[in-house]
């Protein structure tokens, strides 16, 4: 027994130490990146090598990116580029003479659906300059061609055995009622919104109808939007496209190119005599690789006496003010009055990137935008999310920029209240309340709510509902009724959300810039900006990450729905009985 307990202190000791090891190895090396950035000199003309896979795009540009890192080790950093310095370093390699052309490798991609619909539209416009994009895959999927398609030129690798998963897109929707049931475990859900399906997961074991029509809704919508434009560029039917992907037509490189979606196959080395060629090259030791995360950082210049603000509400909408990956309603409200009380500032974009959360938080901050609205412009722009709580603070903006695959809607409230009388009873434990009122212990989680309980928390909930649509009402110039003809919790794409008057337009972070800059009186191209808030500083990120490290796996890490293991933590680490205003899920393609 005591040379087991030695060889388990000795463990536990290595792995102390090693973790130690790793956080001071993670020092030195973004030490280095902080003094010197990547140690190596761009070249001052070559190709622009866009590889999607050595970047993410974010809402704000973080130079010094802090990985997560686990006991055992630790994962290097990958650029994140903020999407309007992802478009402006595009704008800027478009009008630079040493950027030959563009090589675009959209495999790996990292980014939500309407940041890839953006980032294709500065694509585009840097063909507009006469330079050519060339695209290259391997393993087409969904979203690296939607990408692709936007190059003069697809050339796909000839050899066989990759995996082709242009398939069409789906959602997943995931019900632990079941599991729960076997538990012990009662999920009382409250909620207003026939679409709301936010903690339908915990109560029942499918869909209801109303939550599979809207996502089916959802999915058809950012489909068309995505088959439209590769139809487009590849100069195909819509209807030919839906049919080579219904059938599975697309096997191999051969159906690719007699099918007319690339334009030729090739080896990775014919591809490099090609690049050469273009690059005007007679060598591949000659032929310079422009890195795209270090071009467009380094396209990044300090911006004096700035005019316009950016706003950034990007993640979920939380209480309190010490959490700085999301938007936390005391400081949010302080960054607010921070734009509004500069008086150098003219005009204010909000961009919201949020699925929502508490409503009280989002109360807080909307209160604070009407007072900015009421001394400056403020027009919004929608990116890959922008509902429930999302919604609610930007629906009275002069105006609203959605790009068509924005995420927005969701008017809707629920409160979710879990209780484990069950469980307790299941395990031997049990609980006696000793309160001071005959409903003080409604929220013990130890025992179900009795009918008054559940019509007091219901009332609570329609009365937040009426007023989020009063709210929207007014925003938008509708009536009550029409708003909560469109509302009931419901998602809307942003082409949908166009047609029913939930966004005034179409368009982009920076039609959004030029808008409030013309407001102002300024003109667009002397629209200088300010981040509000500013990107996390190294130290910032550093904390955040080792707070991210110490925290529980997932216990959906390794499965199909770990893309929703967010979402339902942001659920279930709600207060119990605080109505939220929330989307269910997040989505993202592959």
């Amino acid at each position: 027994m005591k040379e087991f307990v030695k060889t388990m202190l000795a463990v536990i000791c290595a792995l102390i130490v090693l973790r130690i090891l790793a956080f001071f190895l993670m020092i030195i090396m973004f030490a280095g990146a902080i003094a010197g950035g990547s140690g190596v000199p761009l070249p001052k003309e070559g190709v622009l090598d866009v590889d999607m896979s050595k970047f993410i795009i974010t809402e704000q540009t973080q130079e010094n990116p802090v990985p997560s890192f686990s006991m055992a080790g630790m994962q290097m950093p990958v650029a994140q580029i903020g999407l309007l310095d992802a478009i402006n370093g595009i704008e800027a390699a478009a009008a630079d003479p040493g950027v030959k052309y563009i090589l675009l490798r959209a495999e790996g991609a990292s980014m939500g659906m309407s940041d890839a619909e953006e980032f294709r539209r500065a694509l585009s416009e840097f063909r507009r300059s006469g330079k050519p994009v060339i695209a290259w895959l391997e393993s087409p999927a969904n979203g690296s061609y939607y990408l692709s398609t936007v190059a003069d030129k697809i050339y796909l690798s000839s050899y066989h055995g990759f995996s082709y998963q242009l398939i069409g897109i789906s959602s997943q929707m995931m019900f632990v009622k079941d599991i729960l049931d076997k538990l012990g475990v009662n999920v009382q859900l409250i909620r207003h919104g026939k679409y709301k399906s936010a903690g339908e997961m915990f109560i029942r074991s499918s869909a209801s109808p109303e939550n599979r029509e809207q996502n089916q809704v959802m999915v058809n919508s950012a489909w068309k939007v995505m088959t439209a434009a590769i139809s487009e560029a590849r100069d195909i039917s819509p209807e030919k496209f839906n049919a080579l992907v219904d059938n599975l037509a697309l096997a191999e490189p051969e159906d690719f190119l007699s099918n007319g979606l690339v334009d030729g196959l090739m080896t990775r080395a014919k591809l490099v005599e090609k690049l050469c060629t273009l690059a005007g090259v007679e060598s591949e030791e000659k032929l310079k690789l422009i890195p795209f995360a270090d071009y467009a950082i380094a396209k990044v210049k300090p911006v004096l006496r700035p005019n316009v603000a950016i706003i950034y509400a990007d993640g979920d909408i939380v209480d309190g003010d010490d959490d700085l990956m999301n938007v936390a309603g005391d400081r949010f409200v302080r960054e607010i009055n921070k734009a509004a009380n500069d008086d150098a500032i003219k005009a204010v974009v909000l961009r919201v990137n949020s699925p929502g959360g508490s409503v009280a938080a989002s109360v807080k901050i909307k209160t604070a935008l009407d007072s900015l609205q009421a001394r400056k412009p403020l027009v919004a722009s929608f990116g890959n999310y922008a509902a429930s709580g999302g919604y609610w603070i930007s629906n009275g903006c002069e105006k609203i920029y959605a790009d068509a695959n924005t995420i927005t809607g969701s008017i809707g409230v629920f409160s979710m209240i879990p209780e484990f009388s069950k469980v307790t009873k299941k395990v031997g434990v049990n609980f006696e309340s000793v309160g001071s009122n005959k409903h003080s212990d409604m929220y013990s989680l130890m025992r179900p709510f009795d009918k008054a309980e559940l019509d007091y928390q219901q009332a609570s909930v329609e009365d937040i509902y009426e007023s989020f649509v009063n709210l929207v009402a007014d925003g938008r110039k509708m009536a009550p009724s029409a708003v909560d003809a469109i509302a009931q919790g419901r998602v809307w794409m942003g082409s949908d959300a166009l047609g029913i008057g939930l966004v005034d337009e179409i368009g982009t972070l920076q039609d959004a810039i030029a808008y409030a800059a013309t407001l102002a009186g300024i003109a667009p191209d002397d629209a200088r900006i300010a981040a509000f808030p500013a990107p996390l500083t190294f130290a910032e990120q550093l904390m955040e990450s080792l707070g991210q490290s110490n925290r529980e796996p997932s216990i959906l890490a390794g499965t199909p729905f770990e893309a929703m293991s967010a979402e339902v933590s942001s659920i279930l680490s709600a207060q119990p009985g605080k109505p939220m205003a929330r989307m269910p899920y997040a989505y993202e393609i592959k």
